[in-house]
Parts: structure tokens; sequence; C-alpha cells
């Protein structure tokens, strides 16, 4: 068997660089490596509505900005597979399956629903359908029989959920489903990107996000207001560098060649660093050079977006045929899971067979 991706992202707008560093920027890294036989990349609109039910205008229009940000940064609709996970419906029924597989307790227990839920402060008043999206993850990343998942840390309980599910119906029904292997990203500072105010995590809701297409004057003000070490307030004094946003930030998205550019009287991250702990360097000066490293990051993904923004129908009509070529390998990995569980009435002649012998005179 090939080796397959399998990834996405819910659409609640536009994508931020915590998705970038966390996920995406190593997706279009693994597309183009020539490594993986298939790659799928599913705008995950159905696991949106399960918190956004009353509002699908919102999902519907968040759609088409998931999709730009994914071709802006290099996503390759020849090498890819983009979907819009609603336009699958063999997920539902997978979904519908593993359901008898879980436990109520099981769900409860899952640290990324329990963080999710309240953060949403539903408290008592879950959504069946997002109590429940553990499974429907497992469906997708089932139904395309995904060897690898490449995600940020914060997914790994959910991934987690799916190998259970993947062992247990294995184990009931026989070897059918694949077990999936998390793939995380290589620099630590990537695991989770905090937010520009030093909240463990970037959110849309917290306002505390650097988005791919953000414009320079906006990239510039939002480093200039980050977070840094509370203690820092004298040019003179000694820094620390342990959650200090700036230099996470920095982690995660510069190269030895932007001091060239940007910063030459430091010949790495190193002695930046260093001189920051040590005292006599400012967080003004730290986050100019992180302002040019980030503009020179962003600048061609915001180019591209806006030449995609240009033809519109041509986007969708990626997103229509990724989703055609997806439901051909969902009905496959569908059909086998029907014949694992023997709900395949109508096609096993044996079984027909059998039942017209027993019945016989």
């Amino acid at each position: 068997m090939g080796k397959i991706i399998l990834t996405g992202d819910r659409p609640t707008g536009k994508l931020h660089i915590g998705h970038y560093v966390g996920s995406l920027r190593r997706r279009v890294e693994l597309q183009n490596s020539g490594e993986y036989d298939k790659v799928f990349i599913m705008i995950a609109d159905a696991q949106a509505l399960t918190d956004n039910a009353d509002n699908p205008e919102k999902v519907r229009q968040n759609v088409i900005e998931v999709a730009l940000d994914y071709l802006a940064c290099g996503l390759d609709p020849e090498k890819s597979t983009l979907l819009i996970q609603s336009q699958i419906p063999q997920l539902c029924e997978l979904t519908f399956y593993y359901m008898n597989l879980v436990t109520v307790s099981r769900l409860q227990r899952n640290p990324t629903v329990k963080a999710e839920i309240q953060m949403r402060n539903f408290e008592a008043s879950i959504p069946v359908g997002f109590f429940c999206y553990p499974i429907s993850q497992a469906a997708d990343i089932t139904a395309f029989k995904a060897t690898t998942v490449p995600v940020g840390e914060d997914q790994m309980p959910m991934l987690e959920q799916t190998k259970e599910i993947v062992h247990k119906f294995n184990s009931v029904y026989g070897d059918t489903l694949v077990d999936p292997k998390i793939l995380l990203p290589e620099e630590e500072a990537c695991l989770r990107l905090p937010g520009t105010d030093g909240k463990a995590k970037m959110s849309k809701s917290l306002g505390n996000c650097i988005y791919l297409s953000e414009e320079p004057d906006e990239i510039k003000k939002k480093v200039m207001s980050m977070y840094t070490d509370p203690d820092h307030i004298r040019v003179q004094d000694p820094g620390k560098i342990e959650g200090n946003t700036v230099f996470t930030y920095l982690d995660a998205f510069c190269r030895p060649e932007h001091f060239e550019r940007y910063l030459p009287e430091y010949a790495n991250l190193e002695e930046l660093k260093a001189h920051y702990r040590r005292g006599g360097l400012g967080d003004v000066k730290v986050k100019r050079f992180l302002n040019e490293v980030l503009q020179e990051t962003l600048e061609p993904i915001r180019t591209r977006r806006k030449e995609f923004q240009k033809d519109i129908p041509y986007v969708y009509e990626v997103l229509k045929k990724g989703s055609e070529a997806a439901r051909e390998v969902a009905e496959q990995t569908l059909q086998e899971v029907r014949n694992a569980m023997k709900i395949n009435y109508f096609d096993d002649l044996d079984l027909i067979r059998e039942q017209s012998e027993k019945y016989k005179g």
C-alpha cells in the first residue's frame, strides 16, 4: 500500500501564521517531496457546522477564504486533492458506524474536546455533532486510507482517538482500516505558535492572530505591539528568551539569510538571543527584525492570493474536481467497511444462496 496524507482545516475564516508553521508550510513540503502517492487536503465545513449550525452562511463564505490561502501557500491541485468535507457523503455513513465503537465517557476524556467545549462555554449544552467530532475525524482519516496525518500538537488526542477506533474496528470485523501515524512539525517552536499577546494559542476569537493575507502595515503594527519579557524594561536589562513571543516567532520563521539581509551584525539567532539574555539589546530592534522576516515570508503568499482572487470560478472548479475524486476513494473504503460488517446484503451472493437453501421446500 502507498503512502497517503490526509489533513485539513475548519473553515473559520482566513488562515493565520499559526496554521502556516503548524501544518500548512509542511504540507507544501510534503506535497513536493515526491514521497507520497496521494495527498488529500480537506476543508472541514461539516465539522465547522457542528458549532455554527445556526450560521451556515458564515461557514459557506469561509470555505473560499481557506481555499485561497491553500493555493496562495503553494498547495498544487496537480499534486494534492483539495476537497470539501460535506461533499463526501460517505463520511457521514462511516461516522455513524464508528459511533458504535466509542463510549460517551471516552469522548468526555478527550483533552482537545474538553478544551474546546470550555473555550466555547458550552457547559451542559453541547451539540451532539460537536461532541462527536473526533469520530467524524476518524471517518475522514480512514476513508482515504491515510497513512500519515500532519497536524499540530493540539490535535494529537484526536489522532489517538482515531487509532483506537481503527484498532477496535479491525479487532471486531477483521483487518480493514489503515492505522495512521501522526506527523508533528519538526521544529519545537512550530508545535504551537502562541498569540501575539503571549497567550498559549493563536486564535481568531482572541484577536491575537497575524493572518497570511495581512497587509504590511497591519503586520508591522501587530509585531511592534507583541508581548516580550515584562521584566525587560530598559535596554541594558538582561532579558528572558523563554516565553518571549518575539523570539518564539523568530525560532519559527527566521533563517540565516535573514541576518545577512536585515541584521548583519549578528551571525545567527543564537548570537541575537545571547545578546538579549545578557542585556544591551532593546525589544524594538528585535521586533523590527521580526517584522522584516515576516514581511519577506508573507509577501509572496499575499501576492499569489490576490491573483487567485481574480478567478474565483477556477478555485471552485479545483474544489469540485477534488471532491469528486475524493468521493470515489471514500466509496471504495465504505464498501470494504460494509463488507467487513456484513451489511452488504445485496452484493453477497453467498448469503442469498445460503438463505435460499435454508428455506427450500
